[in-house]
């Protein structure tokens, strides 16, 4: 079944809604709703428009639409393809209701906190798989569901770490490559003086002997 949620703003993460859960789902779901905090950060507009990420017992599903992340999370033996139709609803409803508002500038978090009672209604539609509604839309061929990736979140977690650390290591040994080519120059330009500097001085002094001499008498 589909045990919560959430809305973010794919840009900079900012929550847009979530459904109002209680306090036993709230409980159980604690470690769960961090993950998926770090999800949202971690995604931007190239990502993967659809996707499943394996946590546990849970699974997450996502799929990003007109800017907006739609999150949703499920116990593992929910069928993927309900949850993503689910998501679908709920991406035309909220950008058909508050699509002009989504990039408006100073929005606050949960802004469009009551989606909520739409998110309620329509996760009560989709949390028994045996309903005639339900059955159909399984046997439908909506979308086709083993083509959308699954990942693992200690896998995405540890990606998206090492990702960070390669580019922070990049962003170290390029600022080093350009230390090392400026001294590297100067160390040349100091050998040129060495080596060249005194003959081209004592031919410069000779030179200017000749023309006083030559000149002058």
């Amino acid at each position: 079944m589909v045990k919560t949620t959430m809305i973010a703003r794919v840009s900079d993460a900012l929550p847009l809604a979530a459904s109002i859960d209680d306090e036993q789902v709230e409980m159980e779901l604690k470690e769960y709703k961090s993950q998926a905090k770090l999800i949202f950060r971690k995604l931007n507009m190239n990502s993967e428009k659809r996707c499943s990420i394996e946590s546990g017992s849970y699974v997450f599903h996502y799929i990003i639409d007109h800017g907006v992340v739609y999150l949703c999370i499920c116990e593992r033996n929910y069928p993927r393809k309900l949850a993503f139709t689910y998501l679908d609803d709920l991406s035309k409803e909220f950008f058909l209701s508050y699509g002009n508002e989504i990039d408006r500038p100073g929005l606050r978090p949960y802004a469009f906190a009551r989606f909520d009672t739409f998110m309620q209604n329509t996760k009560r539609l989709y949390q028994d798989t045996r309903t005639q509604s339900n059955l159909t839309k399984l046997h439908e061929d909506l979308q086709d569901v083993t083509k959308i990736m699954t990942k693992n979140m200690e896998d995405l977690l540890y990606r998206g770490e090492t990702l960070d650390n390669l580019q922070g290591k990049s962003e170290l040994l390029l600022r080093d490559s350009a230390r090392y080519r400026k001294t590297a120059r100067d160390v040349n330009l100091q050998a040129l003086y060495r080596k060249y500097g005194p003959p081209a001085i004592v031919g410069l002094v000779f030179l200017l002997v000749v023309y006083w001499r030559f000149w002058w008498y």
